[in-house]
């Protein structure tokens, strides 16, 4: 996170505290005057919802074009892959398998410690309610389409109508994302074999997409400050305090998760591949994993991230070169774990059972749309979303955990960098293995 939006995120946690503790105050003194109480309530219905509304439309307005402008120019500015050889390949590798486990172990997290369910079932009732009957109609569209065989995977990915796919058929759901995730790979991977200059125009193109879109983002951040101590707050009075308790649990969990891909995975990846001891490597990291959490922007921590995994990692220059800058934009790790576990987070506080194969297929897009996640603070949201709507849980659901996001952003962009160096240590010792068995 640059430094001038760094007021702006302490802005958004200070008002996630005020939302708290106003609404915890609402609770106490509505046990003694539950008038007030439920006069609180209707305040929050008619006058706080609809301005928390304004932020989260806001987001939800991007969804598609920056779903689409983002995937396909993050596969069009690869240019062609098979001309890169043994460095990309090992680097993308490593890339899709961090990430890939990172979801894994954030999903296991979240059916073991279950911080969704620590709502009463009046709770819950409360919380449907909250939404205006939007979260009835998704379940029931949940659990009407049980049936998940081959030909549901096919409807779900390669629908006959695209784009009454992703539109939707009615008001009060952003669509289905998923054929628009494979319509712009594809488009991506056609824009691959155009010829230079047009391949540049296509990639000029998308990037001023997602630049208008990230301004939008931008715009709803800025009412962020506003809007989520009165979500919060609203939910709060609602709900009661299972929610904050739940959502307690949910940061506590993706905490421990992300430092256990950080400093658990990554160590046995630098076990395996690597003859470093993964204790030195941390200590020899140490102030660019400092740089990553006090910042919480891959981007601000890249010139500190390449001196040291040239000066002190010992890494090649074209090996340094190519994976930490691309690392950065595409080796998202900690915000691929951090997309599964709000999505099944907000799936449990609405009662919105996901199978083992939706947490499978969850699994994929988590990765493949951390890649599309634009590098400002609030980027995952728009897509988080659309995930959110893929599985047929209410959207506006996401606003449980957005006063807690700042915290878990520090995090997961420690992650993120943490895994860039890693794989970057991983594919210089591999490619020096591999030339060194050509040469003997």
């Amino acid at each position: 996170m640059s430094e001038s939006n760094r007021p702006l995120a302490n802005r958004i946690l200070i008002g996630l505290g005020i939302g708290v503790v106003a609404g915890a105050a609402t609770l106490i003194v509505g046990r003694f005057s539950p008038e007030f109480l439920a006069f609180m309530r209707n305040v929050s219905t008619t006058y706080l919802d609809p301005i928390g509304q304004i932020f989260l439309r806001l987001l939800f307005f991007v969804v598609i074009p920056l779903v689409f402008a983002s995937l396909a120019a993050g596969v069009v500015q690869l240019g062609r892959l098979d001309k890169l050889g043994p460095l990309a390949t090992r680097t993308f590798a490593l890339f899709f398998l961090n990430m890939a486990i990172g979801v894994a172990l954030g999903l296991l997290m979240m059916n073991l410690l279950q911080p969704g369910n620590h709502l009463s079932p009046e709770a819950k009732t409360s919380l449907m309610t909250e939404f205006g009957g939007a979260a009835q109609r998704t379940i029931a569209t949940h659990q009407a389409s049980q049936g998940f065989g081959l030909t549901t995977l096919v409807e779900m990915f390669l629908p006959k109508n695209l784009f009454g796919a992703f539109v939707g058929n009615n008001r009060t759901t952003l669509g289905d994302v998923l054929p628009l995730i494979v319509f712009a790979i594809m488009i991506g991977a056609v824009g691959t074999q155009l010829v230079a200059a047009k391949r540049q125009k296509l990639q000029d193109s998308l990037d001023l997409v997602c630049e208008l879109m990230t301004g939008i983002v931008n715009f709803a951040l800025r009412l962020a400050p506003y809007a989520v101590p009165l979500m919060i707050y609203s939910v709060t009075v609602k709900v009661g305090v299972d929610i904050l308790i739940a959502l307690g649990a949910f940061v506590l969990g993706v905490l421990g998760v992300l430092a256990l891909h950080l400093f658990g995975s990554m160590s046995v990846f630098l076990k395996i591949w690597t003859k470093r001891s993964p204790l030195q490597f941390f200590k020899d990291v140490r102030s660019v994993l400092i740089t990553a959490f006090s910042t919480s922007s891959s981007n601000a921590t890249l010139p500190t991230a390449i001196t040291c995994v040239r000066d002190t990692l010992k890494v090649s220059p074209s090996t340094s070169g190519f994976v930490i800058p691309l690392g950065a934009t595409m080796n998202m790790s900690g915000t691929a774990l951090y997309e599964g576990c709000v999505v099944l987070f907000v799936a449990q506080v609405f009662g919105v059972d996901l199978t083992l194969v939706q947490q499978g297929t969850l699994l994929l897009l988590s990765v493949i749309s951390a890649v599309a996640v634009a590098g400002i603070p609030g980027g995952s949201l728009p897509l988080i979303a659309g995930l959110l709507v893929t599985f047929n849980i209410p959207p506006e659901g996401i606003g449980i955990v957005l006063g807690a996001d700042r915290i878990l952003d520090m995090a997961r962009t420690t992650t993120n960098v943490g895994c860039d160096l890693v794989t970057a240590v991983i594919v210089d010792e591999q490619i020096e293995r591999a030339e060194a068995a050509k040469s003997a």
